[in-house]
């Protein structure tokens, strides 16, 4: 059996920086890379961090029931391939989605046993100076996005656990605690260790 994240934080939160950290650890972990209709940026690359589509190309993808989740956030589409994460899953991999609470409660009505994980930023404040210092917005749209974020982080109470990312190395130590916790589970257990299970008659 293998397990199904979600992890979600307003823009500005560093989830992308965590998640990329956790990635690089966490070898039987794999990222769902999600379509988005929005302009590339100069330090993405098509394909690594998102498949970069047209208005056109997602809506059609829609018509044809591809996503396993979609939403449109910031005047752009968001979407997760529901036949990528369902040939992950076939590696007997664990996936991590990186989506909205739009897109988690989507999921969440077809996989009951997702495990989600929200990170909320020690300020507002804070998220603020980080969303200014990564220059690539324009200040009405920081301006935006701390709008945004409010609504974002009044979601938080629809996940199953809560990361403060105030410092990284501890944020990160407390994903990695998580994914660790979660693969222990009695219902991942009873699955992977059945046959030491009917070895000892429990089953």
């Amino acid at each position: 059996m293998n397990t199904l994240f979600i992890i979600s934080a307003p823009s500005g939160a560093g989830k992308t920086s965590l998640l990329k950290a956790l990635l690089e650890e966490e070898t039987h972990l794999q990222a769902s890379i999600s379509y988005t209709t929005r302009p590339k940026r100069v330090d993405e690359k098509k394909d690594v961090h998102y498949h970069f589509v047209s208005d056109s190309a997602f809506k059609d993808m829609i018509q044809k029931q591809d996503f396993l989740e979609y939403a449109r956030v910031f005047e752009h589409y968001y979407g997760t391939s529901k036949q990528q994460v369902e040939d992950i899953l076939k590696q007997g991999k664990d996936v991590i989605l990186e989506i909205d609470w739009q897109g988690a409660r989507q999921v969440r009505a077809l996989f009951k046993e997702t495990v989600g994980i929200f990170i909320v930023p020690p300020s507002l404040a804070s998220l603020q100076e980080r969303l200014e210092g990564r220059g690539q917005d324009k200040p009405a749209t920081i301006q935006r996005r701390l709008s945004e974020a409010k609504q974002e982080l009044s979601h938080y109470k629809e996940y199953d656990y809560l990361v403060v990312n105030d410092h990284f190395d501890s944020a990160l130590k407390s994903l990695r605690s998580i994914i660790e916790a979660s693969s222990l589970s009695m219902a991942v257990q009873k699955v992977r260790q059945g046959s030491l299970l009917r070895h000892l008659g429990l089953v």
